[in-house]
C-alpha cells in the first residue's frame, strides 16, 4: 500500500531550523514529483515547495524562498524540507504528497496531489 510518512517537526525558536522528512513506502518515490504543504486551523492548505522527478527542479512559494530548501534522496526513498530562519508564521502542520498530474511540479492545487501523509507539527515560538 502506497504511503507517505512525515517526520521531523517540533518546537523551535524564531530564527531556528528544522529538517522535515517525507518517507515513502509501497512505491518508489523517485518516479514522482513531490510537494510539501502546510495547514493552519481555519485556513486553506497552502503549497510550500515542490521537487520534480525528471530534472530535480524545485519551486517555492514566495514566503519561504531563500529560507527553505527541498531535496530528495531516491536511494532512501525520502524527500526532505530543510527549513532555516523559521518565523512564527511558519507554524503549521506540514504535509507531503505525490504530485499526480505529471513529472514536473506545476502549481499547488491539493486535488492534484495524492497519498497525503498524516502531517508533522511545526511550532515556531519563543
Amino acid at each position: 500500500q502506497a504511503q507517505l510518512v512525515e517526520s521531523g517537526g517540533g518546537l523551535v525558536q524564531p530564527g531556528g531550523s528544522l529538517r522535515l522528512s517525507c518517507a515513502a513506502s509501497g512505491f518508489s518515490l523517485g518516479y514522482f514529483a513531490i510537494g510539501w504543504f502546510r495547514e493552519v486551523p481555519g485556513k486553506e492548505r497552502e503549497g510550500v515547495s515542490c521537487i520534480s522527478t525528471r530534472d530535480g527542479s524545485t519551486s517555492y512559494v514566495d514566503s519561504v524562498k531563500g529560507r527553505f530548501t527541498i531535496s530528495r534522496d531516491n536511494a532512501k526513498n525520502t524527500v526532505y524540507l530543510q527549513m532555516n530562519g523559521l518565523k512564527p508564521e511558519d507554524t503549521a502542520v506540514y504535509y507531503c504528497a505525490v504530485y499526480a498530474a505529471g513529472y514536473y511540479c506545476s502549481g499547488y492545487v491539493p486535488a492534484e496531489y495524492k497519498y497525503w501523509g498524516q502531517g508533522t507539527q511545526v511550532t515556531v515560538s519563543s
